[in-house]
């Protein structure tokens, strides 16, 4: 981990920011355990920060605390990669559904730089590809308007991103990844939500099973996943149900009981 420079921005974030990025680069092993003091003397800060990051860490699963021992940094099972993506179905495809409608030509402009760095990364550079995938995501998430969300996809990917996850070179070929986001610019640039929505979840759910597929070694065990929740793109629109428009000021609630 490098030192942290406590003259610049928030002390506590940039804390919390240098473990959690050692933790997803593998700079901290999972299943390894380390002293709130060894962590605040690697990054030549205080312990009280270096505490506070960890337990922000612990909340989101990422490590453990031990009584009298200190912090155990977690391995992600198979059954928290099914998690992770059944989650990331649910936030994920709605979201870029609704980006596609909101991005800016700026945003558009990051996304194909993101795509152009990905087909000039090296094949062998696992933590630059999962940085750059990264990228292409949180623009996508961020211009969906909802930047909680945005932070909350980050927090599951980095889940994902602990154990150095992915596909690349193993069970598909960076270029193949590459098309797969390629396509998906393609249809938000096209200004087609229903079109991006439905690409992004083939995205997603294609790299969920073979991701399974490695951590457990059968193919199989891929191939039976599919998430637990009802996907809301195949979700008949009700013609009983009406909203009143987003300019209707009123709002009003119904009293009566039909």
């Amino acid at each position: 981990m490098k030192e942290i420079n406590a003259d610049r921005a928030s002390l506590a974030e940039r804390v919390y920011d240098a473990i959690r990025n050692a933790i997803i680069l593998g700079d901290l092993t999972p299943g390894s355990l380390h002293s709130v003091q060894e962590i605040a003397s690697q990054l030549k800060v205080s312990r009280t920060p270096a505490r506070e990051a960890l337990l922000k860490l612990a909340d989101q699963g990422m490590v453990r605390f031990e009584r009298n021992r200190g912090a155990r940094i977690l391995e992600t099972s198979v059954h928290d990669l099914e998690q992770v993506f059944s989650l990331r179905l649910l936030l994920e495809v709605p979201a870029t559904y609704r980006a596609t409608s909101l991005i800016g030509e700026e945003e558009l402009r990051h996304l194909a730089q993101c795509i152009e760095s990905f087909r000039k990364a090296s094949v062998r550079n696992t933590r630059k590809h999962l940085e750059l995938d990264a990228r292409f995501h949180r623009i996508i998430m961020r211009a969906s308007g909802n930047r909680r969300l945005a932070d909350f996809v980050d927090t599951l990917r980095d889940l994902q991103m602990m154990r150095g996850a992915s596909t690349a070179a193993r069970t598909r070929t960076l270029a193949d990844i590459c098309d797969d986001h390629q396509r998906i610019f393609e249809r938000i640039a096209a200004r087609d939500p229903a079109g991006a929505a439905s690409t992004m979840r083939d995205h997603i759910a294609l790299t969920s099973r073979l991701l399974i597929a490695q951590e457990t070694g059968e193919i199989e065990a891929a191939e039976k996943f599919e998430s637990a929740w009802i996907d809301l793109l195949h979700i008949p629109q009700a013609t009983e149900c009406r909203f009143p428009p987003r300019s209707d000021p009123g709002f009003p609630l119904r009293t009566d009981p039909g």
